[in-house]
Order: structure tokens, then C-alpha cells, then sequence
């Protein structure tokens, strides 16, 4: 979690169940981090393949490379990772804000299903950098505006997402859930030119 608040774009703790590390070879350097959480939505939960599946679901919630690593590592350490886990149907957002597309989906045959919602979240002044959910969890609107201040409490889209899930199953169990995924499966977005891994 260290190597994650310090290197992803974030630069905050993300819950986690499980997290996976790349490591060189030859000097045993820590050079990639990937996370996986169960995502505190109830609607994403029962929303991909419906309630009965509710509890077989994370979320891969953090993926960090060093530069030095050669062009597949992502995928190399997603793909090795997947292998190791106790759930699935895996979940991932790749952030349009930061102009990601979800390559590293693509190369390991995630399936895609569209953009996330359009949300909005209410935020305080001077706290922009912060997730809300760190100073104002459980918290009403009505709360947050009379423990910061009305005129510091305002609301902003969230940044939408390119949604990508993946079975983590053999082939028989893949059609099952494939046959209860609630989401119409999408080609690929391209990039629009500013995109950048993952």
C-alpha cells in the first residue's frame, strides 16, 4: 500500500482483499502493485450478474507500474494475478480523466460493457484532492454543509469510466455468469488520442 499511496495517480489507500506484487528478477525490487477489493457499491454488486452473485465479485481497484518495466508488464501481472484469486467475476474502471482506455483490459480479455453512470458527489472547498468518503463518510449533504460550512459544500460530476469485468472461471462456469451479466458487452473504446495506459 506504501509503493501504491506513493506511485499511483491517486495517491490514497484503496480497500483491498487481496494485492499482488511484481518483483525483478534479478534485484527483488518491487516494480508493480495491483489491488484487489470488494466494491463498497451494493448496486455494482448486484447490478453485474445480479444479487445471487453478489458476494463473488471484486474489484480491481489499484495497478501500478515503475516506467522501467518493459511494455506487457501490466498485463503479465494483471493475467498472473487473476490466476491467484478466490472470487469470480473481476471489475475494473479505466479513468477518462486521466484519458485512460483500458489496454491493459484489453490485453487480458476482459470484456467490456460500457461507461459508468453519470453521478454526482458533493465535495468541500480545500478538500478537492481528498476521496470524500475520508472526511465525510456516512455523512448526509445536510451534515457535511453544517460541519463545513453551506458555501464550502458544492456538487461536481464525477469523471465518468470505461466499465471492464472478467470471469475468472473455467468454461462451462464463464457461460453461466456470461448468461446472468446484466450488462450489454461493447467493443472495445479506441483511443481518442490522448489516452494513456492503463
Amino acid at each position: 500500500m506504501d509503493a501504491v499511496i506513493k506511485n499511483h495517480y491517486l495517491h490514497r489507500r484503496a480497500p483491498y482483499s487481496h494485492a499482488y506484487g511484481l518483483y525483478k528478477k534479478d534485484t527483488g525490487k518491487l516494480v508493480g502493485v495491483v489491488n484487489y477489493g470488494v466494491p463498497a457499491s451494493s448496486t455494482l454488486l448486484k447490478g453485474i450478474c445480479g444479487e445471487a452473485e453478489m458476494h463473488n465479485i471484486y474489484e480491481l481497484n489499484r495497478l501500478w507500474i515503475d516506467d522501467s518495466v518493459p511494455k506487457n508488464g501490466e498485463s503479465f501481472l494483471v493475467g498472473n494475478s487473476l490466476k491467484l484469486l478466490d472470487k469470480e467475476i473481476i471489475v475494473s474502471y479505466a479513468d477518462t480523466s486521466q484519458g485512460h482506455v483500458g489496454y491493459v483490459y484489453q490485453a487480458t480479455n476482459f470484456i467490456y460493457t460500457g461507461m459508468s453512470a453519470k453521478f454526482y458527489d458533493y465535495v468541500v472547498k480545500g478538500k478537492e484532492h481528498l476521496h470524500h468518503a475520508t472526511y465525510a463518510y456516512g455523512m448526509t449533504v445536510a451534515e457535511m454543509k453544517k460541519e463545513f460550512g453551506e458555501d464550502n459544500v458544492y456538487r461536481v460530476e464525477r469523471p465518468r469510466k470505461h466499465r471492464y469485468i472478467y470471469f475468472n472461471a473455467d468454461k462451462k462456469r464463464k457461460k453461466e455468469l456470461e448468461k446472468k451479466l446484466k450488462y450489454k458487452v461493447l467493443p472495445y473504446p479506441k483511443s481518442t488520442g490522448t489516452a494513456t495506459a492503463p
